[in-house]
């Protein structure tokens, strides 16, 4: 997958206002005890009680049914309207082409992913900003009908909801065009003690590039005062990944293009993949999660063998928007579960290869049933 990004960094505007929630029951969360992570304290022992519920948009708040009590998947992170337009092929430079079809579906890296641990039935919260209009009520609606809990999901005046050009070509690859808009601008300048509380009380944490480095800075700060791990997804702006930001990350999950953009390396062959991950090993990354596409994946962790991890073949490849948004978040939804790393990958791969077998992002995240299914029949 190819992105362009076009957004403003460090325009910060006043705290925005937070979704307004009626529900007064709360659901006390556990510390994951499963912490296998270099250069981490000990696990905080404190538990604190967050108000989280998958609402059905049909239900009033008091039909909702809280979700278990297991130390929650946070992601905090990006969410736009993803416009797709199906085309034959790239246009040239100066050249105008008819598009096939074109509709506006929920996406976003960081939506995608909390979608993704929603709809595998992990309790989810999605911390982020939506603009206030009909592109952040298409989003919130997404996100709640696939079990996320967004109470600390923000809506601002200021700025649109982020959108994205998505131009589908017939063998489902795809290039994408982003801009920011509210992802990327109006968050307040230090993270809100509720949303901090909630990072802390974790189970495990998913970054990515598409909102400003100084918010992935003080949340992953946040995670790394109690131990939780925490997973940064190398996709957003193309710009090289801040050092401070690389020093709190136990998992960087860049695909082999990210990986080549951000050493400076060739990412052809699986010896130049492995010298590319040793630069991200001397960055200070002790663990290097790379998703290669139709070559499957691999984990590499520093002074052992990489597990390497077929791609579970598709039936029919429809469209890769989201892919490795589900890969990334599946991982992390069966390693806070306490699989082995092995497990976690293939898990991951099922999820995947499900997603790419339905158009747009959110709406192709696969159900936990589905995923076990296809791993069971192979």
């Amino acid at each position: 997958m190819k992105g362009i990004a076009f957004s403003t960094l460090n325009q910060w505007c006043p705290q925005p206002k937070i979704n307004p929630s009626s529900i007064d029951q709360t659901t006390s969360f556990n510390p994951n005890p499963r912490f296998h992570f270099y250069n981490h304290q000990t696990p905080s022992s404190k538990t604190t009680p967050f108000p989280c519920f998958a609402i059905n948009r049909s239900e009033t708040p008091a039909q909702s049914t809280p979700l278990p009590s297991s130390p929650p998947l946070v992601v905090v992170g990006s969410a736009n309207a993803d416009i797709y337009v199906e085309i034959d092929r790239l246009p040239a430079e100066g050249e105008t082409i008819s598009a096939k079809t074109g509709q506006t579906l929920a996406g976003g890296k960081g939506a995608n992913q909390a979608a993704c641990g929603g709809k595998l039935s992990y309790p989810t919260y999605f911390v982020g900003q939506v603009g206030d209009d009909a592109h952040g009520k298409l989003i919130t609606e997404a996100l709640e009908n696939g079990g996320v809990c967004l109470d600390r999901l923000s809506t601002v005046d200021a700025s649109p909801t982020g959108h994205a050009v998505v131009m589908l070509q017939s063998d489902g690859q795809n290039s994408i065009i982003i801009v920011g808009g509210a992802n990327m601008s109006c968050w307040p300048d230090s993270l809100s003690d509720e949303d901090s509380e909630l990072v802390r009380n974790a189970g495990i944490v998913l970054l990515q590039r598409e909102i400003p480095d100084p918010v992935n800075i003080q949340v992953a700060k946040a995670a790394r005062s109690a131990g939780v791990p925490v997973i940064l997804d190398a996709g957003g702006v193309d710009s090289p990944v801040p050092q401070e930001l690389l020093n709190l990350v136990d998992i960087f999950s860049p695909n082999e293009s990210e990986l080549r953009r951000l050493t400076g390396m060739p990412t052809e062959t699986f010896e130049q993949i492995s010298q590319a991950v040793y630069k991200c090993h001397e960055m200070g990354v002790k663990q290097v999660l790379v998703k290669l596409g139709a070559k499957g994946s691999a984990l590499f962790t520093k002074g052992e063998e990489p597990i390497k991890q077929p791609v579970i073949s598709a039936e029919k490849v429809i469209d890769t928007t989201g892919a490795g948004d589900t890969f990334t978040a599946s991982f992390a939804v069966a390693f806070v579960e306490g699989k082995s790393m092995k497990e976690c990958l293939r898990f991951a791969a099922a999820a995947a290869s499900l997603c790419v077998q339905v158009k747009g992002a959110i709406p192709s995240m696969p159900d936990r049933t589905s995923v076990l299914n296809l791993l069971h029949s192979g």
